[in-house]
Parts: structure tokens; C-alpha cells; sequence
């Protein structure tokens, strides 16, 4: 992805500034706005009907949604990028907000939407050298998810997370795989970033500092010697099978009620929760014995960001102030791009989000005093999931040793983030 960008940036360079929207096109004299996003078909009908909303009350303007799934949505941005036809509104993820904003593509949106009702620190985690690159659309967080129901039927209660550690949890796990004869997991495990990163800010470890990757190789190792505990006391499956199970939340084990715990985004757990069609709650993730934080945080779900390019600033502005400040386009997302931080927004539709949401949202309140701050990742963090997977199925899989997987995972990870 980095290189793809770097090649966008170039051609950017070569090519003259072209509309991104513009003129009516064959849009009976509307100002046209294109909307990148990326999703599955829910999000792409929620995502419609939040269009046509805003179409009916700014009639001049005409927004044309560009949707992709998640494999191909940023080869394909890069592509309009390189080619001078950026869309005008484009949604993109905290690891590559640093990357877009240094190579000039997006606008500086301070003073241009007005973010007075949002949440002024998540709003910071959109600035990259103090400029406001981005809008977060929501917030999620990364907690442990639990089928209170399964863990009860075999035998276990439901942990205190204020105060339960990492060998209670794969303990607690372990006896439900050996309640259940097997039939059931404890626990699955996700190599997703941010558990480690959770895992390491318990050590009073960043996992970025300097724009670099500040974690230790002692870390690193540790988390790797955690999921492989869980495989080896049986509290959960496989890399193997982990593999096979993949990373979409519909085939989670949690979804298929396959396990008992779990960790996936918080907005993920409506769908979690209609894929087991039972209870499902989430907690604070546990700790290490004598750790002062817990490690979690907030996170933007995804961002808003306008183009540099765009000739039609003034309607992309308009779009995105209206996608996070207005009920009624939230009223329609809800928290299909994490729960909003405009008070008034979710004042306004508390009422109309799911009972999933509703625990998301006071599980969201109750972490306040918990969690670390924001830190928007440096340039190259496009990579990192992909770096990180591979160093982590490594040893898991048993083709390298930890010593040796750390410290190709810290060089290869720092490598990417070199400018």
C-alpha cells in the first residue's frame, strides 16, 4: 500500500489538478460530489439512504457514492488518485491517515466543518502536525466480548474485569473447551494490532513514539507466549483453525457460538451478537499482574476527509458536516461506522439503536477513566497488520523461532515506516 500511494503521489505531481466532481456532468446542473467508501451490502444501504437524505435537503447537490469492499477499496483509491480524480470525500482508517495527509492528498478541514458538538479528543486523533486532516465518523474500542449464557453452562462465572488477569482468562477458558468435551472453545484470539497494543501499553509501552514502533522485543515475545498458551491449555483453537476461521465477523467463533470469548471492535458486536442469536457482553480486557492501565482506548472507527484536489469543496464540506453533526443522518448510520461523538446526534438516537449498541454505548461510558489516549500512527502504518500476521503465523505455526520472528517483525515494521 505504501508503494501504491508513493506511486499515486508521484503521478499526482505529473498530472494537472482535475475536477474530482464538478459541473453538472450530465447532473442536470447539480454540483456533483463523489463519496469513496468502503463496507459490505448493509453498509452500502445505509449508506445510500443517508445520500438520499442529504440530497433531499441540498437539492443543488448531487453526491455519487463510489463503493468497493474492503479488499480492493484502497488499490482502487490509489488508482483515481494517481489519475488526477480523487473522489471529493473519501473515507479512509487511522493507519493510513499520516500517509495520505504527507503526500498531500487531503484538505485541511479546520474552520471548513464545523466540529464544535464533537468529541474534542477523539476530533485530535484526525490532526496530523496539528491540521485537522480528518473527521472521525465514530469511536470503537477493543474489548473482550462474552457469551455470558456459555460460560455459565459450563461451570464458570463471569469475570470482575476490574481486576481479572490474563491467567484468569485462558483458566476460565480452558474449563469451558473441557466442560463442553471439547465441543465448544473457550476462547478465540485475534493477531489484530491493537490487542498487542493493549497488551503492551499494560508495560508502559507505546506501540508508535518518534514515528517509530517503540515496542520491545521482550513484548512482543510475551504477547506471542500468551496466544501460545491459549493453543497449548486448549482454552482456544488452533493457528490452524484460526486461520481457516479467518478475520470477518460472521464467521467468528462468537458468531458461530463456537466459543466463549472473544475480542473484536466494540461496533462489531450487533453483528456478532445476530450471528449467535444470543446475549453477548463486552468487557474490559484483562490485565497483567501489576499493571496500572488498562491499556484500552478509543479509536475512530473510520475517518471523513476531502480532497486537496476537489473543485467542489464547498458541497464535500457540506456533505461531511452533515454526515456528524445532523440527527437525522445519524438516525440512518447509527453505529454502523462506530457510535457517533456529537452528544446531540446520539441524544437523538439513542432510542433507535439496537440493545447491542445500546451495551456498546454504556460500556463506552463506563471505560472513560480507563482509557490511554489516541496516537495517530506514523506513515507506512498501512503495513502493519499484514507485517504482524506474518511474524505472529510464524511462530505459531511453528516455522520460527520468537527471538529470531521479533526481531524481523521490529526491523520489517520500521522498515515500512521509514519515509
Amino acid at each position: 500500500m505504501k508503494r501504491i500511494l508513493a506511486a499515486a503521489a508521484a503521478t499526482l505531481l505529473a498530472v494537472s489538478a482535475t475536477a474530482c466532481g464538478g459541473g453538472d456532468d450530465g447532473s442536470g446542473g447539480k454540483t456533483k460530489v463523489v463519496f469513496s467508501y468502503w463496507g459490505n451490502d448493509s453498509r452500502q444501504k445505509l449508506t445510500e439512504a443517508a445520500i438520499a437524505e442529504f440530497e433531499k435537503k441540498n437539492p443543488d447537490i448531487d453526491v455519487e457514492g463510489d463503493f468497493s469492499d474492503w479488499d480492493s477499496y484502497y488499490e482502487k483509491l490509489a488508482t483515481k488518485t494517481a489519475a488526477g480524480e480523487a473522489p471529493d470525500v473519501m473515507s479512509i482508517e487511522i493507519r493510513g491517515l499520516a500517509e495520505f495527509a504527507n503526500r498531500g492528498i487531503l484538505a485541511d478541514t479546520a474552520g471548513k466543518v464545523d466540529t464544535a458538538g464533537l468529541d474534542q479528543e477523539v476530533l485530535k486523533a484526525g490532526q496530523v502536525d496539528g491540521k485537522q486532516f480528518a473527521i472521525p465518523t465514530g469511536v470503537n474500542a477493543f474489548p473482550m466480548i462474552v457469551n455470558e449464557k456459555t460460560l455459565e453452562e459450563h461451570g464458570q462465572q463471569l469475570p470482575d474485569d476490574k481486576t481479572w488477569t490474563w491467567d484468569d482468562y485462558i483458566a476460565a477458558s480452558q474449563k469451558v473447551t473441557e466442560e463442553s468435551g471439547g465441543e465448544i472453545w473457550g476462547t478465540e484470539y485475534n493477531e489484530n494490532p491493537a490487542f498487542l497494543q493493549i497488551f503492551a501499553a499494560q508495560r508502559g509501552e507505546q506501540f508508535y513514539a518518534g514515528g517509530k514502533v517503540a515496542l520491545t522485543e521482550q513484548t512482543v515475545k510475551d504477547w506471542w507466549a500468551l496466544l501460545q498458551k491459549i493453543i497449548d491449555s486448549k482454552a482456544g483453537p488452533g493457528a490452524a483453525e484460526m486461520l481457516e476461521t479467518g478475520t470477518k465477523v460472521d464467521q467468528a467463533l462468537l458468531a458461530t457460538n463456537k466459543s466463549a470469548f472473544g475480542s473484536w471492535w466494540s461496533n462489531q458486536l450487533d453483528a456478532l451478537t445476530k450471528g449467535s442469536g444470543q446475549e453477548l457482553s463486552l468487557l474490559r480486557m484483562p490485565k497483567s499482574p501489576g499493571a496500572t492501565s488498562s491499556g484500552m482506548f478509543l479509536q475512530p472507527a473510520m475517518y471523513y476527509t476531502i480532497s486537496a484536489k476537489s473543485e467542489e469543496a464547498a458541497a464535500a464540506q457540506k456533505f461531511v458536516d452533515f454526515l456528524v453533526n445532523d440527527p437525522a443522518a445519524g438516525a440512518i448510520l447509527l453505529s454502523d461506522r462506530g457510535l457517533p461523538t456529537n452528544t446531540a446526534v446520539i441524544t437523538a438516537i439513542k432510542d433507535k439503536l439496537s440493545p447491542a449498541d445500546q451495551k456498546v454505548l454504556a460500556f463506552m461510558d463506563s471505560i472513560k477513566s480507563d482509557l490511554s489516549p489516541i496516537v495517530v500512527p506514523p506513515k507506512g502504518a498501512m503495513e502493519m497488520e499484514d507485517i504482524l500476521k506474518r511474524a505472529t503465523d510464524s511462530v505459531l505455526f511453528g516455522k520460527a523461532k520468537p527471538d529470531e520472528a521479533a526481531k524481523t517483525f521490529l526491523t520489517e515494521a520500521n522498515n515500512a515506516l521509514s519515509p
